[in-house]
């Protein structure tokens, strides 16, 4: 059994001269969150709909759950929910109505999905609400309760934070959480803002004018491109000391005899040289390092950022 819930080799959509997608290949591992970056017209939502058989690809081939996406697609499509630009709703019925006319096409049978899926988007209060009278971030909520509701093994997911007010953002990050740590969802999101799936991916792949540029573990992207307070002491043995018992820090270096690099919780620096200072060392500079991920990923794409 494939360890890729979604795998694509050399996955090209060329519209006439136009390569919206070229050579893509992304490995997505079973029960991990895998942020697809890039910034608008990079084409994730293109690849996106190709792995969900909505457009056709020009060449390259994927695999879902270790087989071709063309075999046996009822059994392998059943397993797979998802959220592709703006959902399409009908205005006139409530955000109930919507999701029970979506349940009986899919044949669901469970009593309860509706309401499950609903309580866990936060809109078990407005599910009577007309869906022409919902704002832009509870349809949004209510095209990720659709998406999930028959309890998909995998989410693709193309931009699911838009629209949404910090709250809703801070609440579907739990959700997606709970779904890939406490169900093992494998869940493959979108987005062109890096702070938004910062915090959830396990691995990170970046899109630029239609190429995977670079396909990264998250932790290991995280330890290259660490933050940390740097310090030049004149004893890094007993400043060493200090971190660990009044601090409880371990996670640090020493450069050389007079530099230390503190990569925990650097937000108390100031306290760290008042300690210093206060048990007898001279602290002759102290600065944090400015390269952050947005940094890394403004070089990888030719400057100007993601988002």
């Amino acid at each position: 059994m494939s360890e890729f819930t979604v795998e694509t080799i050399g996955l090209t959509k060329s519209y006439g001269s136009q390569l919206g997608v070229n050579q893509l290949s992304l490995h997505v591992p079973k029960g991990k969150i895998y942020g697809l970056l890039g910034r608008n017209g990079a084409g994730k939502t293109t690849a996106m709909r190709m792995m969900l058989n909505l457009v056709r690809p020009t060449s390259g081939s994927i695999k879902l759950f270790g087989a071709d996406y063309r075999e046996r697609p009822d059994k392998i499509y059943r397993k797979i929910g998802s959220l592709i630009e703006t959902p399409g709703f009908y205005n006139n019925l409530t955000g109930r109505e919507n999701l029970h006319i979506i349940a009986r096409l899919r044949g669901q049978h469970r009593k309860d999905s509706i309401a499950r899926a609903l309580e866990a988007v936060g809109l078990d209060k407005e599910q009577d609400k007309i869906f022409a009278h919902y704002s832009m971030g509870m349809k949004q909520r209510l095209g990720m309760a659709a998406a999930m509701m028959h309890e998909p093994e995998l989410l693709i997911l193309d931009e699911p934070i838009n629209g949404l007010d910090p709250i809703g953002i801070h609440e579907m990050r739990k959700l997606f959480l709970t779904l890939c740590k406490e169900k093992g969802v494998t869940i493959l999101l979108s987005s062109h803002v890096l702070d938004e799936i910062e915090q959830l991916a396990d691995i990170i792949g970046v899109m630029h004018e239609g190429r995977l540029l670079e396909e990264v573990d998250m932790a290991e992207l995280r330890k290259r491109n660490r933050q940390y307070a740097e310090f030049s002491v004149s004893d890094v043995n007993t400043a060493s000391l200090l971190l660990e018992r009044q601090f409880g820090i371990s996670d640090y270096t020493v450069c050389d005899d007079h530099i230390i690099r503190v990569y925990d919780r650097i937000h108390l620096r100031g306290e760290m040289n008042q300690c210093f200072v206060e048990n007898g060392l001279l602290v002759t500079q102290v600065f944090v390092s400015s390269e952050k991920l947005e940094d890394y990923f403004s070089k990888l794409i030719g400057g100007g950022g993601i988002g």
